[in-house]
């Protein structure tokens, strides 16, 4: 056994090697040979609600993950287990934080939050950039599971449409890989046919020798009923064997009820149920941790020929590469200065290239002007807001105990206001959609760098990111404006167009009839048409002005604010960064 666990320990400390030089699952990056991709690993796949925080959190005997409602997992987690003798302290580290040992797993999921958004900002956003945990315990088995976002139907506020179809590439590309392990958990609350977990696995692994399948909230189902088919592989076969978990309610996760009294409440259950009753030795997250670490621990012994084979060959491409690279940093404080200037320099020409033309990446930001932002304004709901019986209503409350007389001017401004309010969404949406930026970063020019790349990539973030808000500011304030003040001019042609139409606007039409309250509803929605066609123009410049051009003005002058701090801390952390 002790040999097994140090194939996976070493199997973990050649994973944390891979991200620091940049080679991590779902990466874009072709240059060489994937080691990361060669090494097994265990995916943890499901749809939102479907317990996937919670069974991690079982398995680890920690409640340490983010919690919250959308999507919560925006990046990989890379969750390495390793078991300690004894009675020691359980304790956590990340590879971005080498050397600090956290005890508090409330800190733990406070820094998941923060890495988080240092690289995707504070947008809603993804990335495929892992995160490194690993996580010391004597309760816990030798074992690595990588948390994967949970798949998504639907796009909330804040993101873009694409998200769903981003979402399930990440996971596609992590699950697809012939060495990768799927843990595919689904709800056993619902029907297992509509598990998206199950699905895209079904998709990447159609014979089901990859996949284990896990069945959560089995002690929230209907009562009479239960889920012997899917656990003894009636509905749904795998070549392994189903696992039943019950998950800790909400009400005990509030209470902060212990993990280990939590394990204890899932064994009683199972041993006690009339209907799993006999299958209680194989249910459970503690039987699911020991069950994947024994068969990864298998799949890594049969993998080692070819990994060491892969290792040696990239081992080979990476002397090629430094031979074509050529001159090593200098030791010298001043030419390791420079060097991070003149690589400062380039970053920022090639971002702006990037921006302005002549490199992939801008595109994207014309795309929310150009599409994104026409399609958000084409599905404003307009036409129930302006509908007949909405009309009649918004128009009585404005005329009070008196109905007009002539126009009503007051219902129009109400109706107007009212729809002009609709406009806010696209805009902070607008906003938000050029935040996500992480398709502008050049990487082909600093791979040589990957820490100092990373570094460079979050300056830059934050850079997008510190005008976002008066970004947001803007674009509202220009549908502020709107709403302040109408243009009069375009309801004084009102009158001369119906009696150029023939029908004068002394006619005895009813005013209080149906024919009268459409008019209004048209000559509004017409107005609506108009300022969402200004809208259209003026919101791409505010968005530009404030976010995108200060952007590239401030980003330079933010790294040479950083580089003048000429301190030998200073200089030795970068040049640390640059190996």
């Amino acid at each position: 056994m002790a040999t097994m666990e140090s194939l996976i320990g070493l199997v973990n400390r050649i994973q944390r090697a891979c991200t620091v030089l940049g080679d991590y699952g779902g990466a874009d990056n072709n240059a060489f040979s994937s080691l990361w991709e060669a090494l097994p690993s265990v995916a943890v796949v499901g749809g939102q609600s479907s317990g996937k925080s919670s069974v991690l959190e079982s398995i680890v005997g920690r409640d340490f993950l983010p919690r919250g409602s959308g999507i919560v997992t925006r990046r990989p987690l890379v969750l390495q287990l390793h078991q300690v003798e004894g009675d020691a302290q359980d304790y956590a580290e990340f590879l971005h934080m080498p050397g600090r040992k956290l005890t508090d797993f409330a800190l733990v999921r406070k820094e998941i939050q923060d890495e988080t958004d240092r690289l995707t900002g504070k947008t809603k956003q993804i990335s495929p950039v892992p995160i490194h945990l690993s996580i010391y315990s004597p309760k816990v088995v030798n074992l690595t599971l990588v948390d994967l976002p949970g798949l998504t139907k639907v796009a909330v506020e804040g993101q873009q449409e694409s998200i769903v179809q981003d979402i399930e590439n990440m996971v596609r590309s992590y699950i697809e890989k012939p060495n990768c392990i799927i843990l595919a958990i689904s709800p056993a609350n619902q029907d297992i046919a509509t598990s998206d977990a199950i699905k895209i696995a079904r998709e990447v692994d159609p014979s089901g020798e990859r996949t284990f399948g896990v069945l959560t909230k089995l002690d929230l189902m209907d009562k009479g009923t239960n889920a012997l088919d899917v656990l003894e592989g009636r509905s749904y076969r795998l070549q392994h064997p189903w696992v039943g978990i019950v998950n800790r309610s909400q009400a005990d996760i509030n209470r902060n009820v212990d993990m280990i009294f939590s394990r204890r409440k899932e064994r009683e259950y199972f041993a006690t149920s009339p209907e799993y009753g006999h299958l209680a030795h194989k249910m459970g997250s503690e039987y699911l941790a020991k069950l994947l670490s024994q068969y990864l621990e298998s799949v890594i012994r049969a993998q080692i020929p070819s990994i060491i084979s892969l290792i040696n060959k990239t081992i080979e491409e990476l002397e090629a590469e430094m031979d074509r690279i050529g001159r090593p940093i200098s030791m010298d404080a001043g030419a390791q200065l420079y060097t991070i200037l003149d690589l400062c320099r380039a970053f920022e020409r090639i971002f702006k290239e990037h921006l302005d033309g002549g490199r992939a990446g801008g595109d994207r930001i014309y795309n929310v002007f150009d599409n994104q932002l026409p399609a958000a304004l084409r599905k404003l709901p307009f036409d129930r807001h302006l509908s007949l019986q909405n009309v009649k209503k918004v128009v009585s409350e404005a005329d009070g105990y008196q109905p007009h007389l002539i126009a009503p001017e007051q219902g129009y401004r109400r109706l107007i206001e009212g729809a002009l309010s609709y406009f806010r969404g696209p805009a902070e949406a607008s906003v938000d959609a050029v935040s996500n930026h992480d398709f502008i970063l050049p990487k082909q020019e600093l791979k040589r760098f990957p820490t100092l790349q990373a570094e460079l990539a979050a300056a830059t973030n934050e850079a997008l990111e510190r005008f976002r808000e008066e970004s947001k500011k803007a674009t509202l304030r220009l549908v502020d404006m709107e709403s302040s003040y109408l243009t009069v001019e375009f309801f004084r042609k009102l009158p001369q167009e119906v009696e150029r139409a023939g029908n004068p606007p002394n006619s005895d039409v009813d005013r209080y009839g149906e024919g009268h309250f459409r008019r209004i509803g048209s000559n509004v929605l017409s107005y609506i048409g108009m300022v969402s066609d200004t809208l259209r123009n003026t919101i791409p410049k505010a968005v530009v002005y404030c976010q995108v051009r200060e952007a590239k003005l401030a980003l330079l002058n933010r790294f040479y604010v950083q580089m003048g701090k000429k301190e030998v801390r200073f200089l030795t952390l970068f040049h640390s960064r640059l190996q």
